[in-house]
């Protein structure tokens, strides 16, 4: 239970600074005039990739996969579930909601975290046999 939680605590951190990636690119692109829905996604990957180098070497013990371009590929894979979840939500908050786009992104890393987390850590940084 202490690895589980150290790690959460970690991923959040790790994802704060993803997040943080995220936002700022999301926030320049829709300034140079981009829709926010492809601005998302593209910020949502650079944010992604944040993800994955601060939470191999500093969030999970474990990792199944030992071909890193492959581990990657399987991260990112898994970060499309956040990544629809997170266009969803961006769309409901801005389009009926009216929330602006700090706002709307901040409500959607909320409701990506867990997904991501949990999907990425049971798939991908976990000992074999405790799936």
């Amino acid at each position: 239970m202490h690895t589980l939680l150290s790690e959460v605590f970690a991923y959040g951190l790790a994802s704060a600074v993803a997040l943080g990636v995220d936002l700022g690119l999301l926030e320049g692109l829709v300034r140079l005039g981009w829709n926010y829905l492809p601005a998302s996604a593209l910020a949502f990957v650079a944010g992604g990739a944040v993800a994955y180098l601060l939470s191999t070497r500093f969030v999970f013990r474990f990792r199944r996969v030992g071909q890193a371009p492959l581990e990657f590929g399987y991260f990112f894979v898994l970060g499309i579930a956040g990544l629809l979840i997170n266009s969803a939500v961006m769309f409901t908050a801005i389009e009926w909601l009216a929330l602006s786009i700090a706002p709307a992104k901040l409500v959607a890393a909320t409701c990506t975290f867990a997904t991501n987390f949990g999907l990425r850590r049971r798939v991908l940084f976990t000992p074999v046999g405790n799936c």
